[in-house]
C-alpha cells in the first residue's frame, strides 16, 4: 500500500515527487515517455526563474532529473492503463503487468500536440508533417516549410526554425497572432518569414513525401496552392486523459476540472499541470501546482493514517 502514486514525470509530477519524499512518503511513479516531459522539445525557455540567460527545456529537465535522484525515487517505465476506487476508498492503479493500491493518487500526465485532422496529415506523419521543431529542425535545411498555428508554441517553434530552413509561411486562421507581444517582435523582423492571416490548410499534398499545401482564404473563399517541403502544426494540446474519461470529471476538452487545493471530484485523486483545466501551461506554474498537490496529498494520507497534526 502505497502513500501515493504519482503518473507522470513532466514538471508538475516532478516537482510533486520532491515535495512527497521530502516529507518522508512512500510514493511509486509512473512515466510512460521521457523523463521531464514536452519541456524536452522545447528549444529555450525563457521565464523560469533563476536562469537570466534562459535555458533549454532538455537540459532543465536534466536539472530536475539530478535533484530527482538524490532522493532514489521508484519509478515505473509503463502506460498507465486505468484507475479505480473501491468501497473502502483504495485507489488501484493498473498497468499492463499488475495493479498497484495506493491511499492517494497525483494525475500529472500533461498534454499532446494536437492533430488538425486535414487530408493528408497523418499519411505524411514523419514524411514531412511533424510537431516538433526541435527534434526535426535539421531535417528541412534551407528548405521551404508552413508553420500552423498563433500562439506561443507556434511563434516560438517558427523563430527556432528560421535559423534553419530558406523560407517559412507562418499560417493562422485569425487576422493577427495570440502569442505574446515580445514572441511577435522577434519574428517580425525575421527576413524569411512570410505571414498568410486569416486561411486554414485544407489539404497537405505529395507522393511519397510532403511537396505541397493547399490553404483556403476565409475573407475571400478562395483556395491556392503552394508548394513547400515540409508542414509544422502547432495548433494547441490534447490532455492524456483518456484512461481517466469514466473515472474523473472533464471538461470538455478533456482536461481534469479540479476544486480547491487540485482536488478531483473523487476524494484522494489530485491533478496538476497542463492535464488540469485552466492550466496556465507554463513550466513555472505547472512546478508550483505540483507543490500545492503534494502538500495536500500528504495532508489528506497523514488523515487517513491518523497522524494528522490537526
Amino acid at each position: 500500500m502505497k502513500d501515493a502514486v504519482i503518473i507522470g514525470l513532466g514538471p508538475a509530477g516532478i516537482t510533486a515527487a520532491l515535495y512527497l519524499l521530502r516529507a518522508k512518503a512512500d510514493i511509486l511513479c509512473f512515466e510512460k515517455m521521457v523523463f521531464g516531459g514536452q519541456i524536452n522539445l522545447t528549444d529555450k525557455i525563457e521565464n523560469y526563474p533563476g536562469f537570466p540567460n534562459g535555458i533549454s527545456g532538455f537540459e532543465l529537465a536534466q536539472l530536475f532529473k539530478k535533484q530527482l535522484d538524490e532522493f532514489s525515487p521508484q519509478i515505473i517505465s509503463e502506460k498507465v492503463l486505468g484507475v479505480e476506487k473501491d468501497k473502502e476508498g483504495i485507489l488501484t492503479v493498473k498497468v499492463s503487468s499488475s495493479e498497484f493500491k495506493t491511499r492517494s493518487i497525483i494525475i500529472a500526465t500533461g498534454a499532446y500536440p494536437k492533430r488538425l485532422n486535414i487530408k493528408g496529415e497523418e499519411v505524411f506523419t514523419g514524411r514531412g508533417v511533424s510537431y516538433c521543431a526541435i527534434c526535426d529542425a535539421m531535417f528541412f535545411k534551407d528548405k521551404i516549410i508552413a508553420v500552423i498555428g498563433g500562439g506561443n508554441s507556434a511563434i516560438e517553434e517558427a523563430i527556432y526554425l528560421s535559423k534553419f530552413v530558406k523560407k517559412i509561411y507562418l499560417i493562422h486562421r485569425r487576422d493577427r497572432l495570440r502569442a505574446d507581444k515580445i514572441f511577435q517582435e522577434r519574428l517580425k523582423v525575421l527576413n524569411n518569414v512570410e505571414f498568410v492571416f486569416s486561411s486554414t490548410v485544407e489539404e497537405i499534398r505529395g507522393e511519397k513525401k510532403v511537396e505541397s499545401i493547399l490553404v483556403n482564404n476565409l475573407n475571400a473563399q478562395t483556395a491556392k496552392e503552394i508548394i513547400l517541403d515540409g508542414v509544422f502544426i502547432f495548433a494547441g494540446y490534447t490532455p492524456n486523459t483518456e484512461f481517466l474519461k469514466d473515472f474523473l470529471q472533464l471538461d470538455k476538452g478533456g482536461y481534469i476540472i479540479t476544486k480547491e487545493n487540485l482536488i478531483t471530484n473523487v476524494e484522494g485523486v489530485f491533478a496538476c499541470g497542463d492535464v488540469r483545466s485552466g492550466s496556465l501551461k507554463q513550466v513555472v506554474s505547472s512546478c508550483g501546482e505540483g507543490a500545492q498537490t503534494a502538500v495536500g496529498c500528504m495532508k489528506y494520507v497523514e488523515k487517513l493514517k491518523g497522524t494528522s497534526y490537526d
